[in-house]
């Protein structure tokens, strides 16, 4: 009667674990098949006209010197949208804040900055295709106007698809009154170099980034005006589509 108990004991606790094991593993499928949370939804696409950007990084994973090696001119790109994280590296690298004195990443003749920046967004995770301008002192989007611009860039920067086809566009004007009222004539000279300072920063940091870009500066400046809604005594100088290389 004893050893018939303990045999049945030893039955009945083999079937009790091979429930355990046979749970264990149906658990196990149903959580690898499914997931243990449900699925991240995306973010959703802000529309508020004034947006904080995220804080920029001061350490990337290039050199300086293998910035300038291969940074190259690209009018190529995938499609693929950029991220506001890249988006706000990039505003910062070309006219950002560095000091508590209000100096930027690029000089400026007496410290004037006749530099305005604006972004024509048609890709970016998140972010309204809008027409928002870059307020350095805040590291903020405001929106000018909704809506995608970069078709009506492009046909005033004489047709140049590449205008059209970047994720965004980083257009550089310029308030020259700003520097010609304390250097004249040669203020002008000044804010032309000025922008080249700017736009250097933001190729070296789109190729940090292995982003493409181009710096255009063939356009009819009247119509971007007309696009961007510059005041009046505000002119574009540059244009720069940037987006993914193909």
């Amino acid at each position: 009667m004893g050893l018939k108990m303990e045999i049945e004991g030893k039955v009945e606790g083999i079937s009790v674990i091979s429930w355990l094991m046979c749970t264990s593993v149906l658990v196990l499928t149903v959580l690898f098949t499914y997931g243990c949370t449900p699925a991240e939804k995306p973010l959703p696409v802000t529309y508020e006209a004034v947006i904080k950007l995220p804080e920029p990084r001061y350490e990337g994973k290039i050199s300086v010197e293998e910035a300038l090696l291969k940074r190259r001119s690209v009018r190529n790109y995938t499609g693929a949208s950029l991220t506001l994280p890249e988006v706000s590296q990039l505003l910062w690298a070309t006219q950002g804040i560095t000091d508590p004195r209000g100096f930027r990443t690029a000089p400026s003749a007496g410290a004037l900055y006749p530099l305005e920046v604006y972004v024509v967004v048609g890709d970016v995770q998140n972010l309204a295709q809008a027409v928002y301008h870059y307020k350095p002192d805040e590291h903020e989007l405001v929106k000018v106007m909704d809506g995608n611009k970069r078709a009506e860039l492009a046909a005033a920067a004489l047709g140049q698809s590449w205008v059209k086809e970047g994720a965004i566009n980083i257009v550089l004007t310029a308030v020259y009154e700003r520097t010609t009222a304390k250097y004249g004539d040669r203020g002008i000279r000044y804010v032309h170099i000025e922008a080249g300072h700017a736009a250097q920063n933001l190729c070296l940091q789109a190729t940090a980034l292995e982003l493409g870009l181009v710096t255009v500066g063939a356009f009819h400046g009247d119509r971007v005006s007309e696009i961007l809604g510059l005041a009046e005594d505000e002119a574009p100088v540059y244009i720069i589509p940037v987006g993914r290389k193909s």
